[in-house]
């Protein structure tokens, strides 16, 4: 039953991610690589039946962080760079306000 508590815990991290950097200019760069660092080690901690699960929902979530962060830190930025890593699906967000859920 563990799964479910580390299941929510990087749930609401990335969510938490997401709507820290959306559309803002103000976001402090310096917490976002130990942040990307940490949801980065959360993903990869959980089953890959899990992260295969949730992956188009994570997809979006980080697609719409990376398109938020994009004109700020720039494609070869560390935290763009790990959050893209998480990232598996070819439907990705069209810009930060992308809520459509995949079919």
């Amino acid at each position: 039953m563990r799964i479910y508590r580390e299941l929510y815990d990087f749930a609401s991290g990335a969510g938490a991610f997401e709507g820290y950097v959306y559309l803002k200019e103000a976001a402090d760069p310096k917490y976002l690589p130990k942040w990307a660092e940490n949801l980065a080690k959360q993903y990869q901690a959980l089953p890959e039946e899990v992260r295969n699960e949730i992956q188009p929902l994570l997809d979006g979530t980080l697609g719409r962080a990376v398109l938020s962060l994009l004109p700020y830190l720039g494609e070869e930025h560390e935290v763009i760079r790990k959050l893209k890593s998480m990232i598996k699906g070819d439907l990705l967000p069209t810009s930060p306000d992308d809520f459509n859920r995949p079919k």
